[in-house]
C-alpha cells in the first residue's frame, strides 16, 4: 500500500502559511528555509495530482481542494495534539497544557491573580487563554476546544456532562459616552420619556460558532446595533459616542469616575457566572485551577 502523502509536517506547513500569511513567515515560525517549506507544498501536490495553491500576483491563495486539506488538516493537528497531551497526562497524572476560555464580562485581574499564583507553583504548565462571548464559552468547552470556561453566563446546557461553580453575579452598567448626543439630555434630567430603542446599541459578538449566538444587556427588538468584536472594542465605541450599552464595572469606574461614561436610568444586567468543565476530564492540573479559581473573590 503507497504511504499516505498528507504527513503530519506537511500539515504545520499548510497551518503555519495560512496563519501567518507568506512562506517566509511560515517559515521562520517553524524554523526551516523558505526553500524547504515550498518544497513539502510542491510534493504534497505532485503526489496528491491536484494544486493546494494557485498564484494570484504576488500572492499563493489555497485552491478549494488546497481549503478542504487544510481545514480537515487542523483537526487532524488538533487531535494529535490532545493525543500527545493525554499519553503526558497518563504517564505522570498532570496534565502539560490547559486551554482556557476566559469570558469577556469577567474581571481578568482576578484571573491573572490566580493564574499568576498558579505558575509560580506549576511553572512548566503552558496556558493558552482564549475569550469568549455569552454561548461561545459553552459552545468551546462541548467542541473540546477549551478544558475551562471562567465566567460562562447561566442558564448551564444541560445533558452535556459539564461540571461547574458558581462564580456570582457579573456587574454590567448601561451607559453612554459623554459624547453622545443624547448625554445632554441625560444630565439635565429630562431623560424620563426619551426612547432608548432610537439610539444606537453597541454589542459584542457571541463567539459560538454554530449554536444560536444571543445578546445579553439592552433589550435589542427595535435598536439599530453596532456590532464589535470584544469588550474593549464595545468600550472604544461608547466612549466615542457611537452607541449605548452595557460595559463590566470594574472595567470603567475611571471613566465613570472621570465622567466621561454615564449611567443610564435602564436595568442593570446581571447574569449568574459559571466556572465549567467537563465531567470526564479528570486531570489534575485541571482541578487544582478551578477549585483556585472557585475560591477566588470576583
Amino acid at each position: 500500500m503507497p504511504s499516505n502523502p498528507i504527513t503530519l509536517e506537511a500539515l504545520e506547513i499548510l497551518d503555519s502559511i495560512d496563519r501567518r500569511g507568506s512562506f517566509a513567515k511560515a517559515a521562520e515560525e517553524l524554523n526551516k528555509a523558505t526553500s524547504a517549506l515550498s518544497y513539502g507544498i510542491q510534493k504534497l501536490e505532485d503526489q496528491l495530482g491536484l494544486s493546494i495553491f494557485v498564484r494570484q500576483g504576488r500572492r499563493s491563495v489555497l485552491t478549494p481542494a488546497g481549503r478542504l486539506v487544510l481545514e480537515e488538516g487542523r483537526t487532524i493537528l488538533a487531535a494529535t495534539a490532545r493525543l500527545a497531551d493525554r499519553a503526558i497526562e497518563v504517564a505522570t497524572g498532570w496534565e502539560p497544557r490547559l486551554r482556557v476560555g476566559l469570558e469577556s464580562i469577567v474581571d481578568h485581574r482576578v484571573f491573572f491573580d490566580v493564574l499568576a499564583d498558579f505558575q509560580n507553583e506549576h511553572p512548566n504548565l503552558e496556558i493558552d487563554v482564549t475569550e469568549t462571548v455569552l454561548n461561545g464559552g459553552w459552545e468551546a468547552l462541548e467542541q473540546q476546544r477549551v478544558d475551562l470556561v471562567i465566567g460562562a453566563p447561566g442558564p448551564i446546557p444541560v445533558h452535556k456532562g459539564f461540571r461547574s461553580a458558581l462564580m456570582g453575579l457579573s456587574d454590567l452598567v448601561p451607559v453612554i459616552g459623554a459624547t453622545h448626543p443624547a448625554a445632554e439630555s441625560i444630565r439635565q434630567d429630562t431623560i424620563a420619556d426619551f426612547d432608548f430603542s432610537s439610539l444606537q446599541a453597541v454589542v459584542s459578538h457571541d463567539t459560538s460558532r454554530t449554536a444560536v449566538a444571543r445578546n445579553a444587556g439592552l433589550s435589542l427588538s427595535s435598536t439599530r446595533i453596532l456590532h464589535v468584536q470584544t469588550i474593549e472594542q464595545k468600550l472604544e465605541a461608547i466612549l466615542a459616542g457611537l452607541g449605548i450599552g452595557h460595559l463590566p464595572r470594574y472595567r470603567i469606574e475611571e471613566y465613570l469616575l472621570n465622567a466621561r461614561l454615564i449611567v443610564l436610568p435602564l436595568e442593570p444586567s446581571n447574569p449568574e457566572c459559571f466556572i465549567a468543565w467537563e465531567s470526564s476530564n479528570r486531570g489534575r492540573a485541571l482541578n487544582a485551577i478551578a477549585k483556585a479559581l472557585a475560591s477566588a473573590k470576583w
